[in-house]
Order: structure tokens, then C-alpha cells, then sequence
């Protein structure tokens, strides 16, 4: 599972970076960082609920 968010982490830095890189693609950099975000807060509540229930 921490494979999966790595590697979704990964994805949307690129797809930021492209998205800022290339002018026209703007949106891109808006989705990704959006879903970066997303990606990073939802690990972390799932690993923090994991660890309170133990």
C-alpha cells in the first residue's frame, strides 16, 4: 500500500512539473498538485486512524 502512494505521489509531482513547464498545459500542473494533495492527506489520516485502533 505504501508502493501505491509512493508511486501516485510520484505521478502527480510530474504531471505538476509538466504542467508548469509547458505553459499551455496549466491545467495539468492545477490537477496534479490537486491530486498530489489529496493523495498526501489521505495517506496520512489512513496511516494516523491505522495507528490510534492498535
Amino acid at each position: 500500500m505504501l508502493t501505491l502512494v509512493i508511486v501516485l505521489l510520484v505521478v502527480w509531482a510530474v504531471l505538476a512539473v509538466l504542467g508548469f513547464a509547458i505553459k499551455g498545459l496549466l491545467w495539468l500542473a492545477i490537477i496534479g498538485l490537486i491530486l498530489f494533495l489529496g493523495t498526501l492527506i489521505i495517506s496520512f489520516v489512513r496511516r494516523s486512524a491505522r495507528k490510534s485502533k492498535s
